[in-house]
């Protein structure tokens, strides 16, 4: 009897560890050459795919009024608050700890990178790769809900 009480405080610890490494979730972008912070994104699911929308602009320089003026494609123009610049990425079929085939934007540049997301550190870091080509650059963002 001991032993399945053990084995079931278990299972309960690493289900709540396993809930917390989805990329699903408010975290707060880090500027990647001032290393300030930059933004809030929240990450939502649906129908097996995240994505991702800027919530609130937390450089006091950003005004909150700017469009995505650079954007080539649809979201050209659109108000950078509420602007989806993570779309399409699901979980991996090898490797449950990724979320890759999406892409992220750039509101900044306008570029869209290919783009691959892995929670880290018990889910309260995340990592953001993009990719042009065979360069990529990655940013860490932090969970704050």
């Amino acid at each position: 009897m001991r032993n399945w009480f053990i084995a079931l405080g278990l299972s309960v610890c690493s289900a709540t560890a396993l809930a917390q490494m989805t990329p699903v979730g408010l975290w707060k972008t880090i500027d990647d050459d001032t290393h300030k912070e930059k933004s809030l994104v929240r990450i939502t699911e649906s129908g097996g795919a995240v994505s991702g929308k800027i919530e609130k602009l937390l450089d006091p320089s950003d005004d909150a009024k700017d469009v995505c003026d650079k954007c080539t494609d649809e979201r050209k123009g659109q108000p950078i608050i509420g602007l989806t610049i993570l779309r399409n990425l699901k979980q991996s079929e090898n490797d449950k700890s990724l979320w890759e085939g999406g892409d992220v934007l750039d509101p900044g540049n306008g570029k869209v990178y290919r783009a691959r997301l892995q929670p880290d550190k018990g889910g309260k870091e995340l990592k953001l790769r993009g990719y042009i080509g065979p360069f990529y650059r990655t940013q860490v963002w932090i969970r704050v809900e």
